[in-house]
């Protein structure tokens, strides 16, 4: 089986009516030029997905990123490969993607660095609205539903997952952010490598919940 950071996401299936896999279950990561914020997020996804399920259960997670002003064929940048390497991820063979209308139909759950960029994706139609939030909008949201309520992993990760977005989407209008910039994480692009590493972490931080939420396994200690 090919190593879950190695290539853009792992899963096959019969398509479903939005576009996606019966069988699988796609994450869409979206920034601006695709080189920085979502590169970081889609590896360390991968990443801890990989350490919370191990290779055999995770074939019908796929996990991708795209950039609203995406640099088509670009390699993430140096600094987002070192902060990846500090969390032990692998930010080998990324090649930035432009966002297109296909990304977004065929995305489960659409996870953006920024409002603007949620907008964007919500702009682009698809009914995406229902399936797109920022990460850490995304995070307020998991934190506030009960586990309890979602199905146990022995019945599959990918009807888990599908029970999380929709918990998340009913809980959007009645738990709102304590402050606009709550939500977004900001663009380290052409900053020093300490201001990449302080996104690493934030990005690390917000993802933690929702992995433990999509997989219900905890980080290893």
């Amino acid at each position: 089986m090919t190593a879950p950071d190695a290539g853009r996401g792992i899963g096959t299936g019969i398509t479903g009516a939005n576009g996606s896999s019966r069988g699988s279950f796609r994450i869409l990561h979206v920034s601006t030029g695709n080189v920085c914020r979502s590169p970081i997020t889609e590896r360390l996804t991968r990443h801890a997905l990989a350490d919370r399920l191990g290779d055999p259960l995770w074939g019908g997670l796929i996990v991708e990123s795209a950039g609203t002003w995406g640099h088509e064929g670009a390699p993430m940048e140096a600094n987002a490969a070192t902060v990846l390497t500090d969390f032990g991820a692998d930010p080998s063979g990324f090649v930035g993607r432009e966002l297109l209308d296909d990304h977004v139909i065929r995305a489960d759950l659409v996870l953006t660095a920024t409002r603007d960029h949620r907008a964007q994706v919500i702009s682009m139609g698809h009914s995406a609205g229902l399936r797109t939030f920022t990460l850490k909008e995304f995070t307020r949201l998991v934190r506030a539903i009960d586990p309890a309520t979602l199905p146990p992993l022995d019945e599959g990760v990918i009807e888990r997952a599908r029970a999380l977005v929709q918990a998340a989407a009913a809980l959007r209008g009645w738990l709102l952010a304590p402050t606009a910039e709550a939500d977004e994480v900001y663009d380290p692009y052409g900053a020093p490598l300490p201001f990449f590493r302080s996104i690493g972490d934030e990005i690390n931080e917000a993802l933690d919940p929702v992995v433990t939420a999509l997989t219900g396994v905890r980080a290893r200690t």
